[in-house]
């Protein structure tokens, strides 16, 4: 059971992020239709069912478990769950428990997780324009996420902000959000818009920044020196001088991060998809349930599932088309 995960390309996995929900209590415009059509609570993988799910990953070598969703605090006793993944902290076979988070629940959730062995968040937020807010998240309110931060900071977590990067909607806003997070000794992620899922009348074309044009942004107004720093995900990083401050580029599309991946992903309905952008996954809910009392069968079916591992997604925009398209939403497989 103590066998490290690797996959066909040598990878090493030790990486899981789970989605305890593909409900949200925001709506927002380039990951879900305002009309949504959520998962049978019935389809959901139990709270417990989740503990036994990670704790086969753990055992297997995985370090860092990011609780994503959907919104993950929205999910009924969800701190239960947290405070169970405490025991894998204390053991120190898990190095990190953290989760991102659209910061609507924070306020309410903050010091816990803090006791849970939670260190740090990542909060998506994508304007500090109120009314640019409300239209981008359709429901979301922006004094709530800001008082969440408030929260998270008081608490003892470190927060980082994650920022999906629209064209035409927070491209002037890039100096205001940077100086905002320098202020308050946040980092700063910029994200690149994936073709997830439907989204109802949304062009993702007209949507899509390339960071790469970020990026020049940022030199024309600061000195810009690249990091070698990762943390087990996607980003690469660059400081400002000016402020030394580190903002990262999440780049799926003008640049494909493929080659050092060492994360999968879990829904809330047991599928474990090797790939944010292939379609391939593995049902995992059936060696789960079938076998409530031993874990080998879960065990065989993860490691089945991490050798049918692909070495890279196929996300493109540059022939002026979508291509790449994943038909299920960002909700369903975690943000």
């Amino acid at each position: 059971m103590t066998a490290p995960l690797i996959d066909p390309f040598a990878r090493s996995i030790t990486y899981l992020r789970v989605s305890v929900t593909d409900r949200c209590d925001f709506r927002c415009v380039y990951c879900m239709s305002e009309d949504m059509k959520f998962l049978p609570k019935k389809d959901l993988l139990t709270l417990e069912e989740l503990d036994r799910m990670c704790t086969a990953f753990v055992h297997m070598g995985v370090e860092k478990l990011r609780i994503t969703g959907g919104e993950p605090l929205v999910r009924r006793n969800i701190m239960s769950f947290f405070n169970a993944m405490t025991r894998h902290l204390d053991s120190g076979a898990l190095k990190e428990l953290t989760l991102t988070t659209n910061g609507s629940q924070l306020h309410r959730f903050a010091d816990d997780l803090y006791a849970a062995g939670v260190r740090r968040v990542n909060v998506s937020l994508d304007t500090l324009d109120e009314d640019k807010f409300s239209q981008i998240t359709r429901w979301g309110r922006l004094k709530q996420v800001l008082n969440g931060i408030d929260a998270a900071q008081k608490a003892g977590l470190r927060v980082k902000i994650n920022a999906v990067a629209l064209k035409d909607f927070n491209e002037p806003e890039l100096p205001q959000i940077t100086q905002w997070c320098a202020e308050r000794d946040m980092d700063l992620t910029w994200i690149e818009v994936m073709p997830m899922g439907d989204i109802g009348n949304e062009d993702r074309l007209d949507q899509y920044w390339s960071l790469k044009d970020v990026r020049k942004e940022y030199e024309n107004h600061y000195t810009v020196t690249d990091l070698a720093e990762r943390t087990g995900g996607p980003a690469r990083y660059v400081r400002l001088e000016e402020t030394n401050q580190k903002i990262g580029f999440i780049t799926p599309l003008s640049h494909n991060f493929c080659e050092s991946c060492n994360r999968v992903r879990l829904t809330c309905t047991g599928e474990l998809y090797m790939c944010l952008g292939q379609e391939d996954m593995a049902d995992l809910r059936g060696a789960l349930r079938d076998h409530p009392d031993t874990e080998q069968p879960l065990e065989d079916a993860i490691r089945a599932a991490i050798n049918l591992k692909p070495k890279g997604h196929d996300f493109d925009y540059s022939r002026q088309s979508v291509d790449g398209k994943m038909s299920r939403h960002m909700s369903h497989t975690g943000g």
